[in-house]
């Protein structure tokens, strides 16, 4: 088949060279799916070293603590991967004996495994010919065969999935779904492809009627939340007061500053002092924090007259001291990690 052809005579000659694409060991390809997914392979890179530094195999990572593994994920953002690949490591080890499944469906199983990554898994590690959809599939199969169907609908996943198990080279699935990849994360861009050197370009549909920044079609756009979020910094000497997130929300088992939420903004910081119960706080900086689904916006406070403030605060939310020297074992937001490190220890 000629996309086959092209694609795979390509990624043979310019394939990155990644620390992953080393080994087969099914374990260091899951960490490395699991990490890469919303994350760019430069930033993905160091932090997939940093774990297997630290977790070698699947019983390594399932004994761990899970504060351990939160720090480590610390910057990757979307904890709860970090945590589903904890729970999931801990269930290979214990009910599965340490085995990893070998199969696509049997992958699909696991928590926090859907279909691109078990796709990704079985194709690399045991060669089994399924196609992994994510959004590089999407942009260069629509491209080059000009498939116009919405990508955010549910159903066009089935077209691009069967499409995939069509043409996906028997002989090396692994190095094709993995050719995709790279391709359309260095070549097939969204916003500027690199058309002439691509090496599709002589039989790319959407080139050919000069479409291709119009594909792939997706229209459904995500609904994004404003949050309100008013952190106090109370300092005891060389301690200082974290709270530990819990419940099904942003930064689950993290730890950050004490916390007030708003349901809308508050122009200073005399007004959140009478909503909540006359704390005496001390205005210090905001800043905005823009997740996929939230954009958060973050005001930090000191707390004033302690003793009684203290009292006050604990009826509203709960906190424990931590020793600043003990900061660095504990896992942080990314916006309470860089405010704690500005007052601390720049």
């Amino acid at each position: 088949m000629k996309f086959n052809y092209l694609i795979l005579s390509w990624f043979d000659r310019n394939k990155r060279e990644l620390p992953w694409r080393n080994t087969r060991n099914p374990f260091h390809i899951w960490l490395s799916e699991i990490i890469l997914q919303q994350t760019r392979v430069d930033q993905g890179k160091n932090f997939y070293l940093n774990f297997i530094k630290e977790f070698d195999t699947v019983k390594d990572l399932a004994l761990a603590d899970e504060q351990k593994v939160l720090k480590l994920w610390q910057g990757l953002g979307y904890y709860s991967r970090a945590r589903n690949l904890h729970y999931t490591a801990q269930f290979i080890d214990k009910e599965l004996n340490g085995v990893f499944p070998d199969s696509f469906i049997e992958l699909k199983k696991l928590k926090g495994i859907g279909d691109y990554t078990a796709a990704a898994i079985a194709s690399i590690v045991y060669n089994e010919a399924v196609p992994a959809v994510d959004g590089n599939m999407f942009r260069v199969f629509s491209r080059y065969y000009n498939i116009e169907n919405d990508i955010s609908n549910s159903q066009t996943k089935k077209i691009f999935w069967e499409l995939g198990l069509e043409i996906i080279d028997q002989k090396r699935p692994g190095d094709f779904n993995q050719a995709v990849m790279d391709l359309g994360a260095t070549i097939c861009t969204p916003k500027l492809p690199k058309c002439d050197i691509c090496p599709l370009n002589e039989s790319c549909e959407a080139l050919r009627l000069n479409k291709v920044l119009a594909l792939p079609v997706k229209t459904k756009k995500i609904k994004v939340t404003n949050r309100f979020l008013h952190f106090i910094l109370i300092k005891d000497e060389d301690r200082i007061a974290l709270s530990k997130r819990e419940g099904n929300d942003v930064w689950k088992n993290l730890y950050t500053l004490p916390m007030l939420e708003t349901i809308s903004d508050l122009l200073d910081h005399e007004a959140l002092i009478e909503q909540s119960l006359h704390l005496e706080l001390s205005f210090i900086s905001e800043e905005k924090h823009i997740l996929s689904h939230q954009n958060l916006f973050i005001k930090y406070y000191t707390l004033q007259s302690q003793s009684e403030n203290i009292t006050r605060l604990r009826n509203i939310t709960d906190f424990e001291w931590v020793k600043l020297n003990d900061i660095e074992n504990i896992p942080l937001p990314k916006p309470i990690e860089k405010f704690i490190n500005y007052h601390f220890f720049d």
